[in-house]
């Protein structure tokens, strides 16, 4: 059984499907994925559950999104980053990134994710280009 039959069965299952009717699944493939903003900040949360320094996940992060042809990448991490008593706010911007401009096409993802220091935000706008 191949991962998109698996994947109609349980589907089938969880909205009670009726045999009648026919389920039809396409599996596409992302060919960047780290233009997208919700796999980078899953890769973030990875990372940042492994408890790998914060500054190499983010450049890391800004290289993996040049690779991805994005014009401008703003990430922030907001909480008790690597364990410090008090939360704080980190965040790192390269490119250009026009929060303010309405033809701007972006990319935004709000992620939060558990470590074993308490819960972390983690926010990142992508900046794909104008309409």
């Amino acid at each position: 059984m191949n991962l998109q039959e698996e994947l109609k069965i349980n589907l089938q299952k969880e909205f009670n499907w009726v045999p009648p009717k026919q389920l039809y699944i396409d599996i596409i493939r992302i060919k960047k994925p780290y233009g997208h903003s919700t796999i980078l900040a899953e890769f973030i949360a990875l990372q940042l559950k492994k408890r790998i320094s914060l500054r190499k996940i983010m450049r890391q992060a800004i290289k993996f999104s040049k690779e991805a042809n994005t014009k401008g990448l703003k990430i922030q991490i907001a909480g008790r980053i690597q364990g410090k008593e008090k939360a704080q706010i980190k965040w790192i911007q390269t490119g250009r990134v026009p929060l303010q401009t309405i033809r701007a096409k972006m990319d935004y993802c709000a992620y939060s994710v558990r470590t074993i220091y308490g819960i972390l935000g983690i926010k990142i706008w992508i900046f794909i280009g104008d309409k």
